[in-house]
């Protein structure tokens, strides 16, 4: 078996020489400065519509003679003259009994 030389192999052109080359570094400083801004906007319709579909009939009080059957138009006395007395009488038939209407805006900034 035969040896090559490295010199065959440089004139060959497998071995080719490397040369080294200077680095110089490049440095810089500065200041790199961020902001950020958000800007939410949330608007908000609520809008609320309750019915009855019967009628309600309630009476209270206090020192109120009621019947067994109160009813719209009945006779309600006062038990005892000249004392206080309290009395309250509702009747609700069908349709809206309450509406609710909520608008809101919320910004918030940051």
């Amino acid at each position: 078996m035969r040896h090559i030389t490295p010199v065959l192999l440089l004139a060959a052109g497998l071995i080719s020489p490397c040369y080294a080359a200077p680095v110089t570094p490049n440095f810089t400083s500065g200041t790199i400065t961020s902001e950020t801004k958000t800007h939410t906007e949330v608007v908000e319709t609520i809008k609320q519509i309750e019915y009855t579909t019967g009628t309600s009939y309630t009476v209270t009080g206090t020192n109120i003679n009621i019947p067994a059957r109160p009813s719209p138009g009945a006779n309600y006395t006062i038990i005892n003259q000249g004392a206080p007395f309290q009395f309250s009488e509702t009747l609700m038939t069908p349709g809206v009994s309450k509406e609710t209407w909520i608008d809101r805006k919320t910004t918030e900034i940051r």
